[in-house]
């Protein structure tokens, strides 16, 4: 992906280097504020083009390019209605496209998920829940445990089935924290489980995280895996005295 990135941004500069004579630098304050708007909208233009290579809908640069231009100059050859209506057509065509691309994620990711939470459940130390919520206690800690509508203070490492790392507290240096009915219902039940002071690592299935949809980072049909610290609870009522603290967490797309 990230090669094929290369050669589309590659195939911008080349077009936009045939095109447009440049001067040899950026001298003045004027220079590098209109260079950096082009500089933007180039971004921009070769993000989109990579995203929908990648779903199967080809992009002829050239006319990418000249109607850029031509745009620029005010002798578009289109008028804004026609721009709009050929738009239009393309993201329709691109949400049929996302749609099966998606589809098709969601069932490789789901024949895996099977496989990877078999294996997990028969680790030595694993729990499985009634709801297929499986666990790990790391460290059992001592403190109150947590109800649905309490407040949490937790640090916390989420990942993919594959390893990947999609969100670190530790990386942030900033623990999370959350009203506990507000996030996933995987890791509301398995916070639930937790007394204060505790460390666990859960594997949640993804019905009970984020489903057929994903989010994110997060593709469909995906199983996440968490190692947690609940490092606080806040019992009922206490949460009306944090004021602006952010208090929201890995939020449940079911509610």
């Amino acid at each position: 992906m990230i090669a094929m990135k290369k050669i589309v941004l590659c195939a911008c500069a080349a077009l936009l280097a045939g095109s447009t004579a440049f001067a040899a630098g950026l001298q003045t304050q004027q220079d590098k504020e209109s260079y950096s708007m082009g500089a933007s909208v180039g971004n921009y233009l070769s993000d989109q083009i990579f995203k929908q290579t990648e779903l199967g809908a080809p992009v002829n640069m050239d006319l990418v390019v000249q109607g850029f231009e031509e745009a620029l100059r005010g002798k578009s050859r289109l008028n804004d209605d026609d721009v709009l209506k050929f738009l239009n057509t393309r993201a329709e065509g691109l949400n049929k496209l996302y749609e099966a691309h998606k589809k098709k994620i969601a069932a490789e990711n789901s024949a895996k998920a099977k496989d990877f939470l078999a294996k997990n459940a028969k680790k030595k130390g694993v729990v499985v829940t009634k709801s297929g919520l499986q666990y790990e206690v790391l460290k059992k800690g001592t403190g109150p445990q947590a109800k649905t509508e309490d407040v949490v203070t937790v640090n916390y490492v989420g990942s993919l089935m594959d390893g990947t790392v999609f969100e670190s507290t530790y990386e942030t240096k900033q623990p999370a924290k959350f009203v506990l009915m507000t996030i996933i219902p995987g890791l509301e039940e398995g916070i639930r489980l937790m007394p204060q002071g505790s460390r666990y690592r859960f594997t949640i299935p993804a019905n009970l995280a984020y489903g057929a949809d994903g989010a994110g980072q997060i593709p469909p049909e995906s199983p996440l895996v968490f190692e947690l610290e609940l490092v606080k609870v806040d019992k009922v009522g206490a949460h009306q005295n944090f004021g602006g603290a952010n208090l929201e967490g890995m939020k449940n797309p079911h509610q």
